[in-house]
């Protein structure tokens, strides 16, 4: 990891980590999948334009669409979706630490799905660690029947499992330039979410502020577009494991906003929650543990 690269891991962390802050504020005023659809607009119209700007072009075959509109569905749709209508129910700093279950969801998808990542013991362990971890998070709540809490929990969670499925099924856009995958993604997104929001939410009849309007300007063109375009180029110049560092960071930047900007209170549980997620986290990626010969 280059010094480069880290400054580039750490900015993506604090944009990751501000989208659950940004998410909290236009909710005051929006309902969630009109939050969606304002993202994602704004972060395609964007990606689209910086694309055209360095000389790419869209794909236009339907089978590349398609591929699109997947990979639009599992990593954008599904996940921003059920994070925005979590966020109702619980604070954005939980949010983030549930969200950074992805990587522990994903080796056990790789180890199924791929043949050339297989689970090795510590990334057992890690699984393992993380789900003990999401278990004292969740904590006994769930067990007196389900109440909205826990079903934000819950959706979180669901969204990191679909954000795990997308970094599966994000391999076939290794060839494709990383604005051009971006822009496709979040178009087809878009386009999914457009009747869904028109028809579930009717958005012409809310009236946001100025905070929350800015909010969803900052979650889309900075918490979307410019994350995007930093995740691809991190991809590019650092490789995918040490893009993993940056589910570490993510949880950091999102509590310490939303602890001294929303007021947001820890409980016990939050942090020793966090810290068996993050040592699961720790085990799967590995390094540390072979630097000591675990």
């Amino acid at each position: 990891m280059t010094t480069t690269a880290w400054l580039l891991l750490i900015l993506l962390s604090v944009l990751w980590g501000g989208s659950f802050f940004f998410i909290e504020l236009t909710l005051q005023d929006l309902r969630p999948l009109t939050v969606v659809l304002g993202r994602v607009v704004l972060a395609a119209i964007a990606l689209t334009t910086f694309a055209y700007f360095q000389g790419h072009q869209i794909p236009t075959s339907a089978k590349v669409w398609r591929e699109f509109l997947v990979m639009g569905a599992l990593n954008n749709l599904i996940p921003f979706s059920l994070i925005s209508w979590g966020q109702l129910h619980i604070d954005s700093s939980l949010a983030a630490i549930l969200n950074a279950t992805t990587p522990v969801f994903g080796v056990v998808l790789a180890h199924f799905l791929t043949a050339d990542e297989q689970l090795s013991v510590n990334r057992l362990l890690g699984v393992i660690c993380g789900f003990f971890g999401v278990a004292v998070l969740v904590g006994t709540e769930v067990l007196s029947g389900l109440q909205l809490k826990g079903l934000g929990q819950f959706a979180v969670l669901l969204a990191a499992f679909s954000y795990a499925c997308a970094g599966i099924y994000g391999r076939r856009f290794r060839q494709l330039p990383a604005a051009v995958a971006a822009a496709g993604m979040v178009s087809g997104t878009a386009i999914m979410m457009a009747p869904l929001t028109l028809v579930l939410e009717r958005p012409w009849t809310a009236n946001p502020d100025w905070a929350s309007m800015s909010a969803l300007l900052a979650l889309g063109l900075f918490s979307t577009a410019i994350a995007y375009l930093l995740y691809f180029h991190i991809l590019a110049i650092a490789g995918a494991t040490n893009l993993l560092l940056v589910t570490f960071l993510i949880p950091l930047s999102a509590l310490l906003l939303g602890v001294f900007v929303l007021g947001e209170s820890l409980e016990w549980n939050t942090f020793a929650g966090m810290a068996l997620i993050f040592v699961g986290l720790i085990a799967i990626d590995g390094r540390l543990f072979a630097r000591f010969k675990f």
